[in-house]
């Protein structure tokens, strides 16, 4: 088959591709401005350096053994080492009506933006050099390999019939539960459960909140990966998940706590973001409503009874956000997606439509990504703490990692304790 370049796909991929990456320097934003002073600067190049080593792994191997030739259903081969291979011409697997080399680019803003969300868990104590290795081992042995079961010619739960049009599984599921491990392992912040931790500039989170919004249009309607009808229904629904759950955490609460807060509606635009990734090109319109209203509810509970509960320090909620959302977001498609949104890719209708083997795909499909991403990242960290300690002293802590790892202050005329 002679597949050929289609320039409106090509210029839209690439906008898109541009908005994808927007969003990591925008959830460094978003999760510097829930830190404290002395933590700013750390935590917003915890994000930002991964714009880097990322896009060079994409290009060195990660592209290759997400999406090379398949092997077992669980990694891509070697074939495609330094972009070997990719070319100006479509892939027929792949890339569609747009050359594999702007597919490739556009799959690289994931691999960038996924392990960025791991560094929420552990901000203001992990040291930034464990950080960079754990980073780099993390993309390797978790992100690569999941990036090709799910969306990998061959890849085991592709062939399983489990959806995930954006990242459910892949993004949200797999930094959100390693989040989980990591904070665990690395241990609580000095004075957790005593001192008060609370964010320092509100309007960075909202800033950073708006750009991961305005990217996720990129993020998921160019998951369609041409402009068309299917990409508009991906771009509204989208739209619609995050309206509903901001309105959805409002409205929480001011049951709870009688008073509704910026950060609030920070945080529910962004979960119901997370929610209807896995979904957004292959639920209804109006169940991305529900999925929206669901979810913030939903990660509410975790955020403030399930953490308070078994006491760990998810600094910044990324496993309440992204892990609970995204397993969210992955069982409501297996309860709404319809053959008619996506016909090409969905096998069986949702479980709301009397149909149950999509349902019990995209279970196993969750259960993977967790087992993977659980017992994969405890493995790292374990073998790493063989050789040193994964935060820093108590000394460190007290100053603040902006000046005890960086020697930079981010508002140097502030002196007081924080």
């Amino acid at each position: 088959m002679n597949l050929q370049i289609n320039a409106g796909d090509t210029g839209f991929i690439m906008i898109c591709s541009a908005l994808v990456f927007l969003m990591t320097p925008g959830l460094a934003f978003f999760y510097a401005g829930m830190v404290r002073r002395k933590n700013a600067l750390n935590t917003l190049l915890s994000c930002f350096f991964i714009c880097g080593l990322a896009s060079l792994m994409w290009i060195i191997c990660g592209y290759s053994l997400s999406f090379g030739t398949d092997h077992a259903g669980v990694l891509g081969g070697l074939n495609h080492l330094f972009f070997n291979g990719v070319g100006m011409q479509p892939n027929g697997d792949y890339s569609g009506t747009i050359p594999e080399t702007l597919f490739a680019a556009f799959q690289m803003m994931f691999a960038i933006i996924t392990p960025a969300l791991i560094c929420g868990a552990v901000a203001e104590r992990m040291k930034f050099s464990r950080l960079v290795i754990f980073i780099g081992i993390w993309s390797l042995l978790v992100y690569y390999p999941l990036a090709h079961m799910v969306w990998g010619a061959g890849g085991f739960l592709r062939e399983l019939g489990a959806l995930d049009f954006a990242g459910g599984n892949v993004v949200h599921i797999s930094s959100g539960v390693t989040g989980l491990v990591a904070c665990i392992i690395l241990g609580k912040r000095r004075g957790y459960g005593m001192l008060s931790y609370k964010p320092h500039n509100i309007p960075f989170v909202v800033l950073g909140a708006g750009l991961l919004w305005f990217g996720w249009f990129g993020f998921n309607a160019g998951s369609a990966l041409a402009a068309s009808p299917l990409a508009v229904h991906a771009f509204l629904t989208t739209n619609t998940s995050a309206a509903a759950a901001l309105i959805s955490w409002l409205i929480v609460e001011k049951i709870v706590y009688k008073k509704v807060t910026v950060l609030g509606a920070a945080t529910g635009g962004v979960i119901g973001l997370v929610a209807i990734t896995p979904g957004a090109g292959f639920v209804p319109i109006w169940a991305s409503i529900i999925i929206g209203l669901v979810v913030s509810p939903l990660c509410f509970f975790f955020m403030s009874k399930v953490k308070g509960k078994f006491a760990y320090d998810d600094a910044l909620d990324a496993f309440g956000c992204h892990g609970i959302g995204g397993i969210w977001g992955g069982i409501a498609t297996g309860i709404f997606a319809h053959q008619s949104i996506n016909p090409d890719v969905i096998k069986w209708n949702g479980l709301i439509y009397g149909e149950t083997k999509l349902f019990g795909a995209q279970l196993l499909s969750i259960v993977v990504t967790i087992v993977i991403a659980v017992v994969v990242s405890f493995i790292i960290l374990k073998v790493m703490k063989c050789f040193g300690d994964l935060r820093v002293s108590v000394e460190a802590e007290g100053v603040g990692l902006d000046l005890a790892e960086h020697n930079e202050a981010a508002y140097p005329a502030y002196n007081g304790l924080d």
